[in-house]
């Protein structure tokens, strides 16, 4: 009777633990893993930009004339989530190319971070192989010229040389760091339901990616990337939610 009055408690203590929630409270700005910028009067995608995988940033000035116009995009491959001066106003893929932009009239920055989840290998589309964005982009049917592309060093940036600080309310993208406490280092789910899209590293060992867009909503944590007792977590948020939490599961967790 005691024996299992005792197992029931260690099980519900290690499913409490499993269940404990990842506060983020300190961030990176985006800035420290920029590349060296790419200036030109149209897009360039990323293929011209010398980027095989990962992040660039696309930068221009626009002048809105009406509290709500419509920016459409003619390609973007494969996600996009669009700001105006640190504003997100929402997320592109190549299904989903028009969104509108909500502002007051004036001029303001538009900011695009394009994700490329990957290219195409095999069959008739092997041709037609370009990411990032390329054609055009139009506000209210005016297109939008005088572009800077600026490459970012996501996955390669080492990250201990990240520099954090205490987050503050900002809702650019950008790196987060929080900290998490383990009795035992066995595997484990990380749950990232009600993030965007990014990356994530344990112990400055990168473990693995997420969108939105997919089924499943956690991420599989090996082992041996895991530490009896406090373990480090930075993720990198392209589609800034204002989360500030994730949780630990036992179990992968889907929609």
């Amino acid at each position: 009777m005691w024996r299992k009055i005792a197992l029931g408690v260690t099980m519900l203590a290690s499913q409490t633990l499993m269940a404990q929630e990842i506060v983020f409270n300190q961030k990176a700005a985006l800035a420290q893993v920029y590349q060296k910028a790419v200036e030109a009067d149209g897009l360039l995608p990323m293929n011209d930009l010398n980027v095989d995988f990962g992040y660039v940033l696309y930068l221009a000035e626009i002048t809105t004339q009406a509290e709500s116009e419509d920016l459409e995009l003619e390609n973007v491959r494969d996600y996009a989530s669009v700001y105006v001066d640190g504003k997100l106003q929402g997320r592109l893929t190549d299904n989903h190319k028009k969104i509108v932009i909500k502002t007051t009239p004036g001029k303001y920055l538009l900011q695009i971070y394009v994700e490329n989840i990957g290219r195409i290998t095999y069959g008739p589309e092997i041709t037609d192989n370009s990411k990032g964005l390329f054609g055009e982009v139009t506000l209210d049917g005016n297109e939008i010229s005088n572009w800077k592309m600026i490459p970012l060093n996501i996955k390669k940036f080492p990250i201990k040389d990240l520099k954090f600080e205490s987050r503050k309310e900002a809702a650019t993208p950008g790196f987060y760091k929080g900290t998490f406490k383990l009795d035992e280092a066995k595997k484990t789910y990380l749950d990232i339901s009600g993030w965007g899209m990014g990356e994530v590293w344990i112990n400055q060992k990168y473990v693995g990616s997420y969108w939105e867009e997919e089924k499943q909503r956690s991420i599989l944590i090996p082992a041996e990337n895991l530490m009896q007792g406090e373990n480090e977590i930075v993720v990198f948020e392209l589609k800034n939610n204002q989360q500030k939490t994730m949780k630990l599961s036992q179990t992968p967790v889907f929609k």
